[in-house]
């Protein structure tokens, strides 16, 4: 819903002179908002106790916006709105309208570990295994634009140029999170493979194999440099892994083929009970 002529917005969620009740007291009254907000600007909206079900909010501007008892059940348009400051989003809203999109609840602010302890507070398996990615800066372009896909479908990844903070101490700060997440997804190319810092971080990635007993490295390739490559690490990852075919990505087709079948396979295998098994 776009600013009024009078240039403020629609005061949504506030109480009207007609609204007290016995004594002075006032009462929230539920309201349902039009069901077409594309576009709108809710920055600083107070959206308590309204019913956006099924509402369209694509791109639509939050910041300090509250969703408090909002039932954002089927609203479409959550992972593409425009966050220009922290939103609150509450437990009752929570409890309504789950699941959310994870890229709308990182754009509200809310922290990586509530956001990652969700599923389990509403007994939803995981869904994807979270990814540490390893790649070249030369292939930033891919990276980039891999890497907001896979945030737009709810996968939980780290790469560093997104997530160090000023102040880090760089090589620490990656090893913690190659240690935290599920799965190193390493990005193999003509760059990759020759340079001297992705192999540290896959030779650290063989090493978590080993302790934990299980498969961590996660290969995709964007060019044939891992098919002919005499660097041994990289060679060895060619003999014994399946790596995923990127080598087209720049084509649109070819791209979404390569991202459905990186996302089913980032998908935890169902144990005999119908749970996630165990990461």
């Amino acid at each position: 819903m776009a600013e009024g002529a009078s240039g403020r917005r629609p005061g949504f969620g506030r109480r009207g002179p007609d609204e007290g009740g016995p004594g002075g007291r006032s009462r929230r009254r539920r309201q349902s908002l039009p069901a077409n907000l594309r576009g709108a600007n809710l920055f600083g909206t107070n959206l308590q106790g309204v019913n956006l079900r099924e509402a369209n909010l694509s791109n639509a501007e939050l910041g300090f916006t509250i969703f408090g008892d909002t039932n954002l059940s089927g609203t479409r348009g959550l992972e593409d709105c425009r966050h220009t400051g922290p939103s609150v989003v509450d437990h009752q809203t929570m409890m309504k309208s789950w699941p959310l999109p994870v890229a709308f609840l990182r754009g509200c602010g809310l922290p990586e570990t509530l956001i990652e302890y969700f599923p389990s507070m509403f007994n939803q398996p995981i869904e994807f295994y979270s990814c540490f990615i390893s790649y070249s800066t030369h292939d930033d372009e891919f990276v980039q634009r891999l890497y907001a896909d896979l945030q737009v479908k709810g996968v939980r990844c780290w790469f560093a140029p997104e997530d160090l903070k000023i102040g880090d101490r760089f090589r620490q700060r990656i090893d913690d999170a190659i240690r935290l997440h599920d799965k190193l997804l390493i990005v193999l190319s003509e760059n990759s493979v020759r340079s001297a810092w992705v192999r540290e971080e896959v030779e650290s990635c063989l090493e978590r194999e080993q302790r934990e007993n299980r498969t961590v490295l996660f290969p995709i390739r964007l060019d044939d440099a891992v098919m002919a490559t005499t660097e041994a690490w990289a060679a060895s990852i060619r003999r014994q892994r399946h790596i995923g075919d990127f080598h087209n990505w720049k084509g649109h087709d070819s791209y979404q083929e390569g991202f459905k079948r990186l996302l089913r396979d980032l998908k935890p295998e169902k144990t005999k009970d119908g749970a996630s098994g165990s990461r």
